[in-house]
């Protein structure tokens, strides 16, 4: 029986963005995709570009930061006989916000989206992959994953859980065959939502300042295709010329 491998992603939003961009290339790779977002008419917008370029996609609406949504991604996920080779989690909500105006709704908000719900998908993904012994599990951090700058010393909070809590899956189930990855995006990318909300910023970081999103996703497939003993379990992208 031939098996029918796929790729589940969350946070699919703008076209050029990266869950749009990770769902693209990864169907390129012969894998059918489950894409997962709040907006019904992005997902459409992307699935329509998928099939048109010969690949295969499914639509699931879920909020990630709700429970039995992620559990019913997942099911759906399943329901044809499809394995579950790579599961990536790229819900990343950010809201400035100096500490002493922040409300407890704004840091309760961006914990739920940043941390709770790859919780939730982590353990639905690692409970789709472990008896299989295979899949690779994606986080996609942020450089306040490992460092906290005002005003966003909330959003900071959110993205050093989900570090720790894809250090800790990764410790405990990479045993069992699941490859959790936490990749360290340190700069701005080069799509639609740094373009439209900061456009003097990305001109003036001039060529090759921002990160491509082509040179992201290929760097994830690289990191899916290593060899199990010699995996990767953190990695920070950043642009030659970014700071850090």
């Amino acid at each position: 029986m031939v098996q029918k491998c796929s790729a589940v992603i969350i946070g699919v939003g703008p076209e050029q963005g990266l869950g749009a961009s990770l769902a693209k290339f990864f169907s390129g790779k012969g894998l059918h995709i489950f894409i997962a977002g709040r907006s019904e008419d992005k997902l459409h917008k992307i699935a329509e570009i998928i099939r048109q370029t010969g690949g295969t996609v499914s639509i699931v609406l879920a909020d990630a930061t709700v429970e039995r949504d992620v559990a019913h991604l997942f099911k759906i996920a399943q329901m044809d006989g499809y394995t579950i080779d790579i599961a990536a989690y790229n819900v990343d909500s950010n809201i400035p916000s100096p500490l002493l105006e922040m409300d407890a709704y704004t840091f309760t908000r961006l914990w739920q989206q940043n941390c709770l719900g790859a919780f939730f998908f982590g353990k639905e993904a690692i409970n789709a992959m472990k008896d299989r012994r295979k899949g690779t599990l994606f986080f996609t951090g942020a450089t306040a994953s490992l460092r906290a700058k005002p005003p966003f010393t909330a959003f900071a909070s959110a993205k050093a859980g989900l570090r720790a809590l894809a250090q800790g899956m990764a410790r405990e189930f990479s045993p069992h065959g699941v490859h959790v990855v936490h990749a360290v995006i340190d700069g701005v990318i080069d799509g639609e939502r740094a373009r439209n909300q900061f456009p003097d910023y990305v001109k003036a970081k001039g060529k090759d300042g921002l990160l491509q999103l082509d040179a992201i996703v290929e760097t994830y497939w690289a990191i899916h295709k290593q060899h199990p003993s010699a995996w990767t379990h953190e990695l920070d992208l950043r642009p030659f010329k970014e700071p850090f």
